[in-house]
């Protein structure tokens, strides 16, 4: 007996291994999500119905009673065939190359670096590690072009009318945010000054 307690640790360890997704936990992270966001969305249109309301109750309450005896006999299925593709993934690991093997390693790191943190954080993260990197690589391209024969000039002929409208959607991203438009706090403003830096350098 006093062998039992020391293996059912390790049987509910091997238990929660087995639930685990090893390789297709971002399909189960992206469809939970899909799901709480329509949930959200259908509370909402279901809230603002209106003169609608007693009758979406009724199709509702219709809808849960042809579904739900479906749902709680099948309701396990897309849970197991996920667990399924994720065990055929692991026999097929041992076929795949070590730099696939490294992006996908690295998808899964991203994956729980955006859970942990959320999205913004992990977006930031990404533009201040890989920003110099594009910078050098626009420069690098845009002397190779001054290089063909034409593009100078057609240059000259477009950028003061493309900067000319990346200062006149700054000044409406800025406007719109100070008037309290929520989506104007998501759009990013084009560094001009920046990008007339980086490129005068060179």
């Amino acid at each position: 007996m006093a062998a039992e307690p020391q293996t059912q640790p390790q049987q509910l360890e091997e238990r929660k291994e087995e639930a685990e997704l090893k390789y297709l936990e971002f399909v189960q992270f992206a469809t939970i999500q899909a799901l709480m966001r329509c949930a959200i969305l259908y509370s909402y249109a279901k809230e603002r119905a209106g003169p609608l309301k007693p009758g979406v109750d009724t199709v509702e309450e219709a809808v849960k009673t042809v579904v739900a005896p479906v749902y709680h006999r099948f309701h396990l299925v897309p849970v197991e065939i996920l667990k399924y593709a994720d065990r055929k993934v692991a026999d097929f690991d041992c076929h795949v190359p070590s730099n696939v093997k490294k992006v996908s390693s690295q998808a899964r790191s991203v994956v729980s670096d955006v859970r942990r943190d959320g999205v913004s954080a992990f977006a930031k993260t990404v533009y201040s590690k890989y920003e110099p990197t594009a910078e050098q690589c626009a420069v690098s391209a845009w002397r190779r072009l001054n290089q063909l024969p034409v593009f100078p000039h057609v240059a000259n002929a477009v950028l003061p009318k493309a900067a000319y409208c990346t200062e006149k959607y700054n000044e409406v991203v800025v406007s719109s945010a100070e008037k309290g438009y929520r989506v104007a706090n998501y759009l990013p403003l084009v560094p001009t000054q920046k990008i007339a830096k980086v490129f005068g350098q060179n």
